[in-house]
């Protein structure tokens, strides 16, 4: 299994904007779907972005369309998710994942490996 560390996370004002990253270790991500996902308290946990190994394949869930960029840099074995124009509904913890040789459509259970996921808050 690959270890995933997310960094990042924050209190951030609605509007603003925030980066994270996702650092990946114990072996190369070659052949992983990478995807960010979020859970808010009481809700189930949903997928905000997923990208393929190439990065020429990514799906972003409707809260993040238009808003959330998600990139990678194989060569650095990070993952990153940039969000702009942040809403209080974006309050949740967000977790990274890695899917091995799946699919950017894939649900989040189909996802082996998972970061410890990071808080962003988003006040209004």
């Amino acid at each position: 299994q690959v270890q995933l560390v997310e960094s990042g996370g924050g209190l951030v004002q609605a509007g603003g904007s925030l980066r994270l990253s996702c650092a990946a270790s114990g072996r190369s991500l070659d052949r992983y779907i990478m995807g960010w996902f979020r859970q808010a308290p009481g809700k189930e946990r949903e997928v905000v972005a997923a990208v393929s190994w190439s990065g020429s394949r990514i799906t972003y869930g409707d809260a993040a369309k238009g808003r959330f960029t998600i990139s990678r840099d194989n060569a650095k074995n990070t993952v990153a998710l940039q969000m702009n124009s942040l809403k209080p509904e974006d309050t949740a913890v967000y977790y990274c994942a890695a899917n091995y040789l799946g699919s950017p459509t894939a649900p989040y259970s189909a996802y082996d490996s998972w970061g410890q996921g990071t808080q962003v808050t988003v006040s209004s």
